[in-house]
């Protein structure tokens, strides 16, 4: 749900904070005060065009800012959210999403799941023929869903098959020369010998050669001084306290002690002795080392980042080069499995046809149900479920539409070619209420619902608003008291003069408050009889 949106240097608004609730939230005001102005804002946010006429007057940029709150939704993203979008005079724009700059595509694709405007020109979710499919595999969701975990996962398989098949190497020139460097990397990857642990050894090698002199001396210190210092030493420490171990059992301990230091410094100095006397015959040439080093960060800028990397790539080139070499009987291998996948895709793909059809027929007849309580009687809502022969896609072998005719004897046509507003509002809330349990869209506005509707089909409208008000965060701006009165918060927008300029306010109504807002909408005047009507509708 949005809780706080902020909007500054839009139109007539020069800096306005609305904070909203869950639930059903109603709109109203005075004509001009800028109640479409908050609608176009969010449009803006959403992503939508901008022109800089909408700048207000003196000002360089503007600026739309929301706080989401998500408990939970598929756009991965969850918790307290912040949007923003700013536009400059100049045309630049400056778009994030929690603090981190994004393109205007990138927030259109994430508003896209999060807010759907319901006014006139705007591409709404359900606008959009690619979501219709989705919405009615949602609501069939039970009967579909082992079918289509079944045809997704050979789809998966297909699509890979469909790749390999299209690398099929080029003409008999392109595949020969391919082949032969194949051929080629395999050869100088095979005749490198590499080993996995060779080149950390051949470094440690390296770096004993450049300090060969350093060693030395060391060692040959150190073995002189053990040697001749301690030695000659700890041995005569040990004749020392030989001749006193027996008048105490202290002195027999330490005498032992110093047996164990002498005999481990003799196994020391051996030790280093030995390392002294390998340096001389077991060192490798610098300049042979450092061509090995060479040859192996060759390889390793050409085939890997390591020595296994280049291991892996060669035994996948020589599997490469097999499959070239008997590339005949590969491709006919892979176009076996393509047309054993198509058969199991198609079956599968043909009970998902029928379910979507079912299901489009019983999705069809509540929403032309709804329509009849929104006094659209002559209305015709239908999905269009169309079998599309060797087109496989992600969702099986049909495109879905949803269609409508808004008058008797009328061709059904999609949704984008209706040219009412008010209707298509109507229609979208027909849409909405049928689908509500499944929409994940959370934040639904209309604007001009209540266009060329009054009475029956207001009160109509109303209901349907509220009802789907229980899963989804509404906004709706509205002229009619019927609307008004089923509002759980209800906003007054409206504008004031202030050093000769017109700024637009917004302020949440009490209880009384709406009451006399409901009144004022129903009759222009607040006589005792039209707040005594404008209670009875709140009631």
């Amino acid at each position: 749900m949005i809780t706080t949106l902020h909007i500054k240097n839009i139109g007539i608004i020069d800096d306005i904070y609305i904070n909203l609730n869950e639930g059903f939230n109603v709109l109203t005001g005075e004509t001009g005060a800028g109640k479409t102005l908050i609608i176009d804002s969010l449009g803006i946010l959403a992503g939508n065009r901008f022109s800089k006429e909408m700048i207000r007057n003196g000002e360089d940029f503007s600026f739309v800012e929301l706080c989401l709150y998500l408990p939970w939704h598929p756009c991965s993203i969850e918790g307290n959210i912040i949007a923003s979008r700013e536009i400059f005079s100049n045309g630049r724009n400056l778009c994030k999403i929690n603090g981190r700059m994004v393109t205007v595509n990138e927030l259109k694709e994430f508003m896209h799941q999060i807010i759907d405007i319901h006014g006139q020109g705007d591409n709404q979710t359900l606008m959009d023929v690619s979501n219709h499919i989705k919405l009615l595999d949602a609501y069939s969701y039970k009967e579909l869903e082992s079918i289509k975990e079944k045809y997704e996962t050979l789809f998966i398989q297909y699509q890979e098959i469909k790749k390999l098949l299209k690398e099929n190497y080029g003409d008999e020139k392109e595949k020969q020369r391919k082949l032969d460097l194949l051929k080629y990397q395999a050869k100088e990857i095979t005749e490198a010998k590499l080993d996995l642990e060779e080149e950390n050894i051949l470094e440690i090698q390296k770096l004993k050669i450049i300090n060969t002199n350093k060693i030395v001396q060391s060692l040959e210190l150190a073995s002189k001084q053990i040697d001749e210092s301690a030695i000659d030493a700890l041995s005569s420490a040990i004749k020392a306290m030989e001749k006193i171990e027996g008048l105490d059992e202290n002195y027999t301990q330490a005498l032992t002690r110093l047996k164990s230091v002498y005999y481990e410094l003799q196994e020391t100095g051996r030790d280093i002795c030995n390392e002294y006397e390998k340096v001389s015959y077991e060192e490798m040439d610098i300049e042979e080392i450092e061509t090995r080093l060479n040859l192996i960060n060759s390889l390793k800028r050409k085939y890997g980042n390591t020595i296994e990397d280049i291991i892996k790539y060669r035994y996948q080139i020589e599997e490469e080069i097999r499959n070239i070499e008997n590339l005949d009987e590969y491709i006919l291998n892979l176009k076996q499995q393509q047309m054993a996948l198509e058969n199991d895709m198609r079956n599968l793909a043909l009970q998902m046809h029928e379910i979507r059809k079912k299901e489009g027929k019983v999705i069809s007849l509540k929403i032309n149900q709804e329509l009849k309580d929104l006094e659209m009687k002559q209305a015709n809502f239908s999905i269009q479920v169309k079998w599309e022969e060797d087109k496989f896609q992600k969702n099986g072998m049909d495109s879905v539409e949803f269609l409508v005719s808004t008058n008797v004897g009328d061709e059904a046509k999609s949704l984008l070619k209706i040219a009412s507003g008010g209707e298509m509002s109507r229609i979208m809330l027909a849409i909405k209420t049928v689908l509500a349990d499944i929409d994940e869209v959370p934040i639904l506005v209309f604007d001009e619902i209540d266009t060329g509707i009054s009475g029956i089909a207001a009160n109509s409208v109303a209901e349907k608003l509220k009802k789907i008000a229980k899963t989804h965060q509404v906004l709706c701006v509205t002229h009619l008291a019927s609307i008004a009165a089923k509002g759980k918060y209800n906003y007054y927008i409206g504008k004031q003069i202030v050093k000769d300029t017109t700024k637009t306010e917004i302020r949440q109504l009490n209880e009384e408050e709406t009451i006399c807002e409901i009144a004022r909408i129903a009759s222009g005047v607040l006589s005792e009889a039209a707040l005594n009507h404008a209670r009875e509708l709140r009631k």
